[in-house]
């Protein structure tokens, strides 16, 4: 068995027994994939590649210019083969196993203010009014309705995307996501979520095409729901539109936000990570830096000592 069969068998592996994503095994395939090129450059095989080979092509991919996080997540990446290959008896080793991450800085989450949300929400229900034609008003009210709820309930935009219709129909305060590893988690929908929810549901009703689908947000598309890139670009022209500087607006940073303002208006960090679907609170551990800032401002303000000025 060649390195590239080995590859696939673990990909393969990933799939079935650890219900990886569609996303997680193409990162994992690209990274791999890397190696391996790396790996055949120098008359190797990645399969058989040694510590030091795999020191180098580290070494390698930082010279081009790859940050920190992402050499530690292409290396994470071949710590998952290589455990793999010594599980099922390929390998009698793993090379992985004293190599050193990369040193990562401490990155903050990009957010957006309260305000910032609250115009492109705003924004976003005008423009419901105000479309020209049942086209745009259709585009309109999804949008809505893909905004609301995910400024509601913080989904990974592939989690967004791929929700089934039984969710708006029963319409209830919270619904079951199922998110990575197939793990489920309670979320929650706002009132205006619902609302938004609930008209989208009426005119998608209107849409023969879209009458069969077990989809939310059913679309042409492969997979049969509207893309992830699709939605990132109608939010970023609704930033725009709402005088948000569209560069800083993204699902993910919409996600962020979510976070961000439970914990600043008095949500604890376990919470907020059982609601994002961190399988490790030291994934939520990024927003400290927003529960610091609430610690000094209730310090400032109900110490008995604190400075009244």
């Amino acid at each position: 068995m060649n390195s590239g069969s080995r590859v696939e068998a673990f990909l393969e592996m990933m799939s079935a027994e650890r219900g990886a994503s569609e996303n997680t095994l193409a990162a994992y395939r690209r990274d791999l994939e890397d190696a391996s090129g790396y790996m055949a450059r120098k008359g190797a095989g990645l399969a058989t590649a040694t510590s030091s080979d795999l020191r180098a092509w580290i070494d390698e991919i930082a010279a081009r210019g790859f940050a920190s996080s992402s050499q530690a997540r292409m290396l994470s990446a071949a710590r998952q083969f290589f455990k793999f290959l010594y599980a099922e008896g390929l390998r009698s080793d793993d090379p992985t196993a004293v190599i050193d991450p990369p040193r990562k800085g401490r990155s903050l989450p990009r957010t957006m203010q309260e305000d910032a949300v609250a115009k492109l929400l705003q924004r976003a229900e005008v423009e419901t009014k105000d479309a020209p034609d049942d086209a745009a008003v259709l585009a309109a009210i999804r949008l809505q309705a893909l905004v609301e709820t995910l400024y509601a309930t913080g989904l990974r935009v592939s989690e967004l995307v791929a929700l089934p219709v039984s969710v708006a129909l029963r319409d209830e305060r919270f619904f079951v996501v199922r998110g990575k590893g197939s793990k489920d988690r309670m979320v929650p929908l706002s009132t205006k979520a619902r609302s938004a929810l609930k008209a989208w549901l009426a005119v998608r009703k209107g849409v023969p095409r879209f009458g069969e689908s077990p989809y939310l947000f059913p679309s042409s598309s492969e997979a049969g729901h509207v893309p992830r890139q699709v939605f990132a670009r109608e939010l970023k022209g609704l930033a725009a539109r709402a005088g948000v500087p569209a560069a800083k607006v993204s699902p993910h940073v919409l996600r962020h936000a979510f976070a961000s303002h439970l914990l600043q208006n008095g949500a604890d960090l376990r919470t907020v990570q059982q609601l994002l679907g961190h399988a490790d609170i030291s994934t939520t551990q990024i927003y400290t830096h927003v529960l610091e800032n609430r610690l000094v401002e209730l310090v400032s303000k109900h110490h008995p000592l604190a400075d009244p000025h």
